[in-house]
């Protein structure tokens, strides 16, 4: 049984699952799919566009689905795809896709902090922590476990890879690899995440190669990042860690932090 409060708005075109407690002053556009078991404080915004999953809490102040603020917007009906067990706080601001073919995806079991925006066709993975402030441009991916700390801003089509941590008040226009720590503006290399490689039970061995193969791309020579992963496969024994490692660097097409552009020339 729903509970829905007569002093939200809710559009009669919207679909809500069962279960789903929406509370007053809460408004619903039409275009809106919510599932089951999801909470929805006062004064949110679902706008057109939504396609929510189960058991996802949406806090006061939160918009989402937000047209998308992309001068290539021509007013094409787009989505905004949530998955999940989403935690999202007071006042996020989460932008539908610019275009029809595309869309903004917030996978399952995030946690995104108060104040945070998410951009047009930005793709959230899944057990991300997004924190306090955080901008996140436009076509960006944020991989499974990664965490941007509080008012990080993350420019237009970088990635961030599966583990990482940025630290606070980093600004970076280029990817961030998987399993490590960025920090400091320009935003570098800080190590290897051990941290949340040990609670995601990677063992010791495992994390040595790790570290082995980063080694081989920040080691301080001028080998270019082409060179690093030929190296990575040359040295470092196989596992799914390492692999992760050598197609993330390789599918690259803006760099590295740290590192220059990937180039085989």
């Amino acid at each position: 049984m729903n509970n829905i409060s007569p002093q939200a708005y809710v559009d009669p075109r919207a679909k809500i699952g069962a279960d789903v407690t929406i509370m007053p002053f809460a408004y619903i556009e039409g275009d809106v799919e919510i599932g089951d078991g999801c909470k929805i404080y006062p004064f949110a915004s679902v706008m057109d566009g939504t396609r929510m999953g189960k058991n996802n809490v949406v806090h006061q102040g939160t918009v989402l689905a937000a047209i998308p603020q992309d001068f290539e917007f021509s007013g094409e009906k787009t989505l905004l795809v949530i998955g999940d067990n989403n935690i999202i706080r007071e006042n996020v601001v989460i932008n539908r896709a610019t275009h029809s073919d595309g869309q903004t995806v917030i996978g399952n079991r995030n946690f995104i902090m108060e104040g945070v925006h998410i951009s047009h066709d930005t793709h959230v993975f899944n057990n991300t922590v997004i924190g306090y402030g955080t901008k996140i441009a436009g076509t960006c991916e944020i991989h499974d476990h990664a965490i941007l700390s509080s008012n990080v801003v993350a420019n237009p089509n970088v990635r961030v890879g599966r583990c990482a941590m940025v630290q606070s008040g980093c600004r970076f226009s280029k990817d961030v690899p998987p399993y490590i720590v960025a920090h400091h503006n320009p935003i570098e290399y800080g190590g290897v995440n051990s941290t949340i490689l040990t609670g995601a039970g990677i063992d010791l061995k495992v994390q040595n190669h790790i570290a082995n193969a980063y080694r081989l791309i920040y080691g301080g020579g001028k080998t270019s990042l082409f060179d690093g992963i030929n190296q990575i496969k040359d040295q470092v024994p196989e596992g799914p860690e390492v692999d992760n490692i050598v197609q993330f660097l390789s599918s690259t097409v803006i760099g590295v932090i740290g590192k220059e552009d990937y180039t085989e020339d």
